[in-house]
């Protein structure tokens, strides 16, 4: 019996004509809803006819998780009165409960993605409804660009719905506008009639350090469970505390240790079991309730019981080392559109309160949105599914964000190296087959090749251990991990035999279909590594799956991947006297040198150099090493180089010029012989370069290395070695930098003359090196001169020494300093120095490099 007073209380209600008029008319529609108002539940009973008086249909709603999916399935069937499999349906990975008399099937993002790869009509579904667009998931994305292309072309008569809480509700609208050329996709608003909720700020303790990678400060985490308590003491009802990762809910489920409540971990690995008793709330008259969860818990679900909400205000999102192939993940601060849904969780059944554990101040500075998916994961999956889909740069699809080109290029080479796309990026028919595996691209490698060499349910199992990643009680040791998992009976257990026996039929399935003969004539279970052991095993298919994370172990410790990045194994781990590793997980952050291996498999070279074989190359290598040139013959495996033979004097000429340049480039052209007459020609055309420019040469470090072909030759060609740069006379080859071909070299002494000849008949050296040229001379040589010297048309800094050569004025105009600066100078030295001239009018006396007794005598 259809429960009418529990959907009579649903505040979307008053939406609904509204938006079955716009699908009626416009084919497509935008729902914006606060959250807790049944937008997921209410709207597609409404929109299948089973409620109303509106037509029957089949409706499809797509959300991004399998908790939600489930959640959402069962209480529609609860609405209408039913068991889940009847009337309203789920299908999510690994599990499926909806048959022929289902009406709303409710599904992830990635089986939606699969059934329109499979079947783009979508044939029997009559409408589309996208939910929780707000969050930004890659596969939400791509679904929804696919289903407009699936409207334009195949099916104008499919209906879609972009529905969230906090969407940017106009950017959608354009998204989906109407084939008929009416514009944007109307947009319905519902009101949020719930109980509301008051917002309280907690600022955490002064010195809470900003969470990175995925370390968050402990101190926060003590600030969060102490507010747990402190909502605990002043309010009624269950808690929901938002945080941003299994490991900070583990902790701090450890720090509400003897709080009168029962406190619950809800996250996506939780078993299923787990997870549906948290969402059927608590028994009547039982305790408390603490439940502590990750973003999953953020929309389409209704934790009952639940009148507080603690946000930590932070989140996980993931990242991409596009040039290591790691990805990981990052500790963010959630959006306000995020904040947003996870108040909404306060208010559904009651008046609720909201404690946020940051400063009200810092409340405006947070982004609108999350990060697009799309802007920042790895996009190997996303370019096979758009390969597959007949558009592999994505350019004509309906994106609200394109992808990024450097993201794509290197999901493209990631492709081809598996053979899942061709030169043109189309996708090949092996690449069809891996993208209806359900898996990332690099996994469909590793079940497809794996099964032929160890069997089909042996790739199975090793995939399903890395794709369903094991908890980290089990080691980082893939095999002992394996192990684990075949005998355990925990929840993870349990899901990693549902995921293996998943992958076992959908790669019997596309072996079987390949033209080459069944799975028995592929290696099946009886396959070419059927006698070998769970370490070999583990090792070959990692390695297939992700041929970059090759590692060989360093002499000085760690490991270093075929990619180029480092790797450290945890203290303890019996995987550290392996000479060779495939590592299924691993992440870097920004802060890290070396990426931390989580999970890894023995392997040994013959298998490594199979795996990663694409990355395979040798020959002659010279290069600029510690300060000098090194050639040698090299056979590596990426930038793991596994042998090497010096070549000594047979190395190509050309590469160790090359090399000798790098040289130059990284140390300097201090590697040249350089006397004290090249330096101050060097000096000199900077000068002038610097006032005149062309045609005086740019003789700067990188201008120099640069134009080596015109001035260092055939010296540096007869080089071999850093010795012979340092034989290399600089002087003489500068020389060939002046501006021969247009006669003004003959001007270099005039322009810039290496000395010039004071009033006392001196010839003075002028340094070039500074800003200005510098002429430091005794200041009795320059008596009876009233114009400054000048250079190039550049007056000089003289600086005026004393009769014992230290410094007693610095002027550039020395009319100026005769007048105002030289009585002090004379007052101050004259006593010091009285066996030598001090006129009172230095600009009328005679200039002179000797005492006032000699210059007496001269006379």
């Amino acid at each position: 019996m259809i429960r009418n007073d529990a959907l009579g209380r649903l505040p979307v209600r008053h939406a609904v004509p509204e938006l079955l008029t716009a699908l009626a008319e416009r084919g497509t529609a935008v729902l914006s809803a606060p959250p807790g108002t049944g937008k997921t539940t209410l709207v597609p009973l409404a929109l299948a006819g089973l409620i109303g008086d509106g037509p029957r249909r089949r409706v499809l709603v797509a959300e991004p998780r399998r908790m939600a999916a489930r959640a959402a399935a069962r209480r529609m069937a609860w609405l209408l009165g039913e068991e889940v499999g009847g009337t309203v349906g789920f299908s999510v990975r690994g599990e499926r409960r909806a048959g022929p008399a289902t009406r709303v099937e409710v599904v992830t993002t990635g089986i939606l993605l699969q059934r329109l790869q499979r079947d783009p009509e979508l044939a029997g579904v009559d409408v589309v409804l996208l939910d929780e667009c707000h969050e930004r998931h890659l596969d939400a994305d791509t679904a929804m660009a696919f289903l407009v292309d699936v409207r334009a072309a195949l099916r104008p008569e499919l209906k879609l719905i972009a529905a969230s809480a906090t969407s940017d509700a106009a950017a959608w609208a354009d998204l989906l506008t109407v084939l008929d050329g009416s514009g944007p996709a109307p947009v319905v608003w519902s009101k949020g009639e719930g109980h509301g909720c008051r917002v309280l700020f907690t600022e955490p303790p002064p010195g809470v350090r900003p969470a990175h990678g995925t370390w968050v400060d402990p101190a926060l985490l003590r600030h969060v469970a102490a507010t747990v308590r402190l909502a605990m003491e002043r309010h009624e009802g269950d808690v929901l505390c938002f945080l941003p990762g299994t490991g900070e809910i583990a902790r701090t489920a450890g720090m509400l240790a003897g709080v009168d409540a029962e406190v619950l971990q809800l996250h996506g690995r939780a078993p299923a079991a787990v997870q549906d008793a948290v969402l059927r709330g608590a028994e009547p008259g039982g305790r408390r309730r603490v439940v502590l969860a990750t973003s999953v818990a953020e929309s389409s679900l209704t934790v009952p019981g639940v009148r507080i909400v603690v946000d930590s205000g932070l989140a996980r999102e993931p990242r991409m080392d596009h040039a290591r192939g790691l990805g990981s993940l990052a500790t963010v601060t959630v959006s306000e559109a995020t904040a947003t849904q996870r108040l909404g969780r306060a208010g559904r059944e009651a008046f609720g309160f909201v404690y946020r554990c940051w400063a009200e101040a810092a409340d405006g500075g947070r982004p609108r949105f999350p990060s697009p998916e799309i802007k920042v994961a790895d996009l190997a999956d996303f370019a096979l599914r758009v390969s597959c889909w007949g558009d592999p740069t994505a350019e004509g699809l309906a994106l609200l964000d394109p992808p990024p080109a450097g993201a794509m290029a290197a999901a493209r080479a990631v492709l081809g190296s598996i053979g899942a796309v061709d030169g043109d990026g189309r996708a090949t028919e092996r690449g069809v087959r891996m993208s209806r595996l359900g898996l990332h691209p690099r996994l469909g490698r590793a079940l497809l090749d794996g099964a032929s060499e160890v069997g089909v349910r042996r790739a199975a199992e090793v995939v399903a251990l890395i794709g369903e990643e094991p908890p980290r009680d089990y080691g980082d040791d893939l095999a002992g991990a394996w192990r684990a998992a075949r005998q355990g009976s925990d929840g993870y257990g349990a899901r990693w035999r549902t995921e293996a026996r998943r992958l076992e039929r959908s790669a019997a399935e596309a072996l079987g279909g390949d033209g080459r003969g069944g799975v028995g004539e592929r290696g099946g279970d009886g396959g070419a590594g059927e006698g070998g052991g769970d370490d070999a095993v583990a090792g070959l298919v990692t390695a297939l799956a992700f041929p970059e994370r090759v590692a060989r172990a360093r002499e000085q410790g760690g490991y270093l991947m075929v990619s180029g990045s480092g790797a450290r194994l945890a203290d303890g781990s019996r995987l550290r006297s392996s000479p060779w590793l495939a590592v299924a997980v691993a992440d870097r952050t920004a802060r890290d040198a070396t990426a931390r291996v989580r999970l890894a498999a023995v392997v040994d070279e013959a298998v490594a150099c199979r795996a990663a074989g694409h990355l395979r190359s040798g020959g002659e290598e010279v290069r600029w090493e510690d300060g000098d040139v090194v050639a040698r013959s090299v056979d590596r495996l990426g930038a793991v180089e596994l042998t090497v033979r010096p070549l000594g004097s047979g190395a190509a000429p050309d590469l160790v010029r090359e090399a000798l340049l790098d040289g130059l480039r990284r140390e300097g052209l201090g590697l040249l012989r350089w006397r004290r007459e090249a330096e101050e020609l060097r000096a000199r055309l900077a000068f002038l370069h610097r006032e005149l420019g062309e045609p005086w040469p740019d003789v700067s470090e990188g201008a120099l290395v640069d134009r080596a072909d015109e001035w260092l030759e055939p010296e540096l060609s007869r080089a071999a070695r850093r010795a012979g740069l340092g034989r290399i006379d600089a002087g003489e080859c500068l020389r060939r930098l002046l501006p021969w071909a247009s006669g003004e070299a003959v001007r270099l002494d005039e322009l810039a003359p290496e000395r010039i000849e004071v009033p006392s008949g001196s010839r003075i050296r002028v340094e070039y090196g500074g800003g200005r040229p510098v002429l430091a001379v005794k200041l009795q040589e320059m008596f009876g001169l009233a114009e400054t010297p000048r250079v190039a048309g550049v007056p000089v800094l003289v600086h005026l020494l004393s009769p014992a050569g230290r410094p007693a004025a610095v002027t550039a105009d020395l009319a100026s300093f005769w007048r105002d600066g030289y009585r002090a100078v004379r007052a101050e030295l004259r006593g010091r120095y009285p066996k030598h001239p001090w006129p009172e009018d230095p600009s009328a006396a005679v200039p002179t490099r000797h005492t006032s007794a000699r210059l007496r005598g001269e006379r």
